[in-house]
């Protein structure tokens, strides 16, 4: 496991090296948001490589994983071409001065890439651990995931619909999924991977990996998830009453007026 860690850290480190030099030349910075799923795929490809060794259980995580960062990358890439750089990354742009360079490469592309492996923890584990047959809590854990990914899916179609109707510009999405959770997106991406958790589960000592569904459910909520994307929202009269109303995070039926 050591050796492949060695070998998936260096291969990050080529991986956002590159989209550093090419986020700086066009100026774009929330070109990590774009890579960030893309980078899933290229460390379990590297993974897979690296330990050639397929199997059942391998397939199937992999397999998750393929299909949750393809989705993501196609989904954020047609969301920001259209747009000027995300008004975050334009905010440190100002805000690092002299230091922009170099505080770009550290705190966005190479810290984003360390997160990508230790999220990843319970797939390079699986990949980098012997066979052994599916079972039921694989089977459990799978429909984990799947919940997860329908709660991601469905809720960014209904935010991506609602943002596309002019009519709409300037007023809080509390509809469909969003009825029940401020962020069911967020909720479907942490689900999948504690899912992916629950794989890793049926490998020896695969408990080792919770780090991985810890760190991105840190991430999502005290970090760069649900305070950053609240953030922007707070001085709104009509979110605040959102707020009042709606789970955070798990759905939860919304709460009556008083």
């Amino acid at each position: 496991m050591l050796q492949l860690l060695k070998v998936e850290l260096f291969v990050m480190f080529l991986f956002m090296s590159l989209w550093f030099c090419v986020a700086l030349r066009l100026k774009r910075n929330d070109f990590a948001d774009i890579v960030w799923g893309l980078g899933f795929i290229v460390s379990t490809i590297t993974a897979l490589f690296f330990n050639q060794s397929f199997n059942a259980r391998v397939f199937l995580v992999s397999t998750l994983v393929f299909v949750w960062g393809i989705r993501l990358t196609i989904r954020i890439f047609l969301r920001n071409i259209k747009k000027t750089e995300d008004p975050r990354y334009k905010a440190w742009r100002k805000e690092w001065g002299d230091n922009f360079i170099i505080r770009t490469f550290l705190q966005i592309f190479m810290l984003q890439g360390l997160l990508i492996l230790i999220v990843l923890t319970p797939v390079l584990y699986i990949i980098n651990s012997g066979t052994s047959p599916l079972n039921l809590i694989d089977l459990l854990a799978v429909t984990v995931w799947f919940c997860g990914f329908i709660f991601e899916v469905i809720g960014d179609h209904q935010l991506d619909r609602f943002k596309k109707d002019p009519a709409n510009k300037g007023k809080i999405m509390k509809y469909g999924l969003w009825r029940y959770s401020r962020h069911p997106n967020y909720f479907g991406e942490v689900l999948m991977w504690w899912g992916i958790f629950g794989i890793a589960l049926s490998v020896e000592r695969g408990w080792i990996t919770v780090i991985g569904p810890g760190c991105i459910t840190f991430l999502i909520l005290k970090v760069s998830g649900i305070p950053l994307a609240e953030k922007r929202s707070l001085h709104k009269d009509e979110f605040q009453q959102y707020m009042k109303k709606t789970s955070a995070f798990f759905p939860m039926p919304p709460k009556k007026e008083k």
